[in-house]
């Protein structure tokens, strides 16, 4: 099945920001992963003695310092995210939709309309993409709590097989996104796929809203995939080559993540006769 970031149209900038945000996120995701990593290799060398167990804390402060910066760098990169990235989407995604409307391009500006849509929108997805920074910080302080647990455990000769890494790792693990079903993703996979639903609605709604606060079109022309439905990708009402109403249109601006939706503003039907949403366009 297509993708949105499979497409070769005039989204080329939109794909363009989506991978390099990617990009990062894995970046400071793996510094979270080789944090992990190192402390363990470092505990694992303290054995029991004599002062041993003081030997800890420092590893753990020096963990936890870590952590701390990837939180910070990784909110930075969602607040550029929402405060640059998806506004430069929704203005393109309004741009495209004049020009595939025959319209001039300068219509769109940022209106009090188009300011309240996108602060609506970059607040909804800023708030999901700090909830996954906040999972994976507290994941990672878990993580700190038992492997300090562990080894104090080992130095204090209660355990003589030493840290189990593995376990560990696997009960905190923290090179991957964890969803609420238990499953686990990569994070290369998690991100591009939540930028990409992103990326797509954002750029929709701009196309939308501006077909219908500057051009008054009552209805839409959806472009999309050949087997996509209309409200998920198995409604058997096919989305693709139909119109649909402005209203229909902003309920459902994709119908399921990776979903290649397009929205043409047509107000040249506003004034026809027994139009009804859904019909060929």
């Amino acid at each position: 099945m297509t993708t949105a970031l499979q497409q070769t149209d005039d989204r080329t900038e939109l794909t363009a920001l989506i991978t390099a945000m990617t990009g990062e996120l894995v970046r400071q995701w793996q510094r979270l992963a080789t944090a992990q990593d190192n402390l363990l290799a470092l505990l694992k060398r303290i054995q029991r003695g004599y002062g041993a167990t003081n030997r800890i804390p420092p590893l753990i402060t020096s963990f936890n310092q870590q952590v701390g910066e990837f939180s910070r760098l990784t909110t930075a990169l969602a607040e550029r995210w929402a405060a640059q990235d998806l506004p430069i989407a929704y203005r393109d995604g309004a741009q495209r939709a004049l020009r595939k409307a025959g319209a001039d391009i300068s219509l769109f500006q940022w209106s009090t309309g188009h300011q309240a849509a996108i602060t609506g929108l970059t607040a909804t997805f800023y708030t999901d993409l700090v909830g996954r920074i906040q999972e994976a910080v507290r994941r990672a302080q878990a993580f700190a709590r038992a492997a300090q647990d562990a080894t104090r455990e080992v130095t204090l000769g209660r355990n003589h097989d030493g840290i189990d890494s593995a376990r560990l790792v696997a009960d905190h693990p923290l090179s991957t996104i964890v969803y609420r079903d238990n499953s686990r993703h990569p994070v290369q996979s998690w991100a591009q796929s939540a930028l990409t639903y992103q990326g797509v609605i954002t750029a929709n709604h701009g196309a939308i809203n501006t077909g219908a606060l500057d051009l008054e079109a009552a209805w839409f022309e959806c472009v999309d995939g050949p087997e996509c439905g209309f409200v998920s990708h198995q409604d058997t009402d096919h989305a693709n080559g139909t119109i649909r109403s402005a209203d229909d249109a902003a309920a459902y601006p994709t119908a399921h993540f990776g979903c290649i939706r397009e929205w043409v503003p047509r107000p040249d039907l506003n004034n026809r006769r027994g139009l009804v949403s859904g019909d060929p366009a």
